[in-house]
């Protein structure tokens, strides 16, 4: 059982793993984050949520947290902490959806970690996002990244911030999904940051192949979320590593016919993905959507299974998700996977660590 300072991790046989760096993590979710950071070797001290189903699931499996609105969390709420972590809202920079940015309540949601940071003074602070985030823009014209980077530089001490867009597969996650991580030290400690190099190797077999081998005693398994009539009906004309571009035209609904009719004015979309089991996987998204996502199993003619999806996002095991199964879906697609967390942690310790010396 590893022990935090305030949390207790439930379920993973982790030993050896010598904790420091208290963290505070925002925006929590399911924990993906969290377990990364823990596994590296951060103490998380405190955690936050306001979604029902994120705050169920991190309860279930990883300890307590505080289920409550950001925007009404005083600072003496949180813990002291070495680091501040939080992935705040994606959807209104996603290219999935509206791409609101700043316009959208939600992508106004990292200002209340700013805020946070500037009463805590925290020596390390990490946001992740989507890569959407890179090409927003505010109404003015300006970058949306360059507003982040100049509001944490001039945060309470002021801070040094770097970012880079990095893809989970390189760092041993199954899955091609870019996030923008952001890192920050405060400026009296003089730490020259260097986000980490992949560590992935040819002999890492990331492909769907790989990870679909899932033995009966796994929770979790055997839980999929149905598809709609009409979906069920397109994807039996759909190959392995195919699209809907293989569906014959009398069988598309009219929406798709449209669509294929003239592909240059829609950008030859590619719909209803079916990744094969030689590829490494698409994005995991919280919508879990035939159409907008590659999460058809490779063979079946079926999602994608709450644990197959867990594993794409490199989910220990023995995380058990619990809930309807449409949040399942919605808390795994929306975590940062846990691979990918504990590599930016190592990296944060070393920094602060070097630092130190």
């Amino acid at each position: 059982m590893l022990l935090f300072l305030i949390f207790t991790l439930k379920g993973w046989n982790i030993v050896n793993i010598k904790h420091k760096y208290n963290t505070a993590s925002l925006f929590s979710g399911a924990g993906g984050l969290d377990i990364g950071l823990s596994n590296a070797g951060l103490n998380i001290v405190w955690a936050n949520d306001i979604l029902p189903a994120a705050v169920e699931n991190y309860r279930h499996n990883i300890g307590e947290i505080i289920q409550k609105d950001i925007t009404t969390v005083e600072a003496d709420e949180v813990p002291d902490a070495e680091i501040i972590v939080g992935g705040f809202p994606c959807q209104p920079f996603s290219n999935a959806g509206k791409r609101l940015g700043p316009e959208d309540d939600r992508g106004n949601l990292y200002l209340e970690i700013i805020r946070l940071v500037k009463e805590k003074n925290p020596k390390s602070v990490v946001f992740e996002n989507v890569r959407g985030i890179l090409s927003m823009k505010n109404k003015d014209g300006s970058l949306f990244i360059d507003t982040v980077i100049y509001l944490l530089s001039n945060a309470g001490y002021g801070y040094d911030v770097k970012y880079k867009l990095l893809k989970a597969s390189d760092y041993k996650v199954p899955q091609n999904r870019y996030r923008v991580i952001i890192v920050a030290f405060r400026k009296d400690l003089n730490i020259n940051y260097q986000f980490p190099d992949p560590i992935t190797t040819t002999d890492d077999d990331l492909t769907l192949g790989s990870i679909l081998n899932i033995p009966d005693n796994v929770p979790n398994k055997k839980d999929v979320w149905k598809l709609s009539p009409q979906s069920q009906e397109l994807i039996q004309y759909i190959p392995e590593g195919g699209s809907w571009k293989n569906v014959p035209y009398e069988h598309l609904p009219d929406r798709l016919k449209r669509i294929r009719d003239d592909m240059k004015k829609y950008h030859s979309p590619n719909f209803y993905r079916r990744f094969g089991r030689n590829e490494i996987a698409g994005t995991i998204t919280a919508a879990a959507t035939p159409e907008n996502s590659g999460i058809l199993h490779p063979i079946e003619n079926r999602r994608f299974s709450v644990r197959e999806i867990a594993r794409i996002q490199s989910f220990p095991d023995d995380y058990e998700f619990v809930g309807s199964i449409s949040n399942m879906y919605k808390v795994i697609g929306n975590a940062v996977p846990p691979l990918l967390g504990e590599v930016i942690g190592k990296s944060i310790i070393d920094a602060l660590e070097h630092a130190e010396k």
